[in-house]
């Protein structure tokens, strides 16, 4: 038990930059909270106690901000990053070395039983706000950007990005068009240069119509 207590700590050290000393990171990282009372909330549930799993599960949502189902299992060296808005299934099963940022969601596609959520396989990371959805597995290696909505599986060593979620990246290789975080397209304002270059067309139509037209005039 030290021994992964250890490990969740040095975690923290091991992928954010921001921590000073283990005072911080044992006092104000609140995935590292959300991990331990979900160890606690998942002996509880495997022991068919599932209703005072499910009210430890909530006190930990009310002051961590992380919705952690009793039911789901977790490896070793997950790293919630942030963790406001995080959301993980019953079913859902995350390996080793995975790190999740805020907003993110292992969830299902409807009311269907039995396995339901997305398993997450070692060395995964998924960026803010992306949502993982159904039951198929994500490869080890994988990345998921920020904002993805993934339904279907992803191969091992692949990035994701998009709505819906597609491969642009696998295995080292470029698939299609590989999109940045910061160089992804803006819908509106994409829009805009649309609107603009036609009023652009209809006003040089306009003026060679007016140009005809005081021709045949002064003609």
């Amino acid at each position: 038990m030290f021994k992964r207590i250890r490990r969740d700590i040095q975690v923290i050290f091991e992928r954010d930059p921001a921590v000073k000393n283990w005072i911080e990171a044992v006092l104000c990282y609140p995935g590292l909270h959300a991990i331990w009372v979900h160890r606690i909330a998942h002996w509880f549930y495997k022991h068919r106690w599932y209703v005072v799993a499910r009210i430890i599960s909530q006190i930990a949502r009310f002051f961590t901000g992380i919705e952690i189902h009793p039911g789901a299992t977790i490896g070793e060296g997950l790293f919630i990053d942030h963790g406001a808005g995080v959301i993980i299934g019953e079913t859902a099963e995350i390996g080793d070395n995975v790190t999740i940022y805020q907003g993110v969601t292992l969830g299902g596609t409807g009311k269907e039983k039995g396995k339901r959520h997305p398993t997450i396989g070692n060395n995964v990371m998924i960026s803010a706000g992306a949502k993982i959805l159904g039951s198929f597995t994500v490869g080890d290696y994988a990345k998921i950007g920020a904002g993805a909505v993934v339904l279907h599986p992803v191969p091992p060593n692949s990035t994701v990005v998009g709505v819906p979620g597609r491969v642009v990246v696998q295995d080292g290789v470029r698939v299609g068009h590989e999109l940045d975080h910061a160089d992804i397209p803006d819908p509106v304002a994409k829009m805009f240069e649309c609107l603009q270059h036609k009023i652009m067309q209809l006003e040089n139509r306009l003026a060679e119509l007016e140009g005809a037209q005081t021709q045949d005039t002064t003609g």
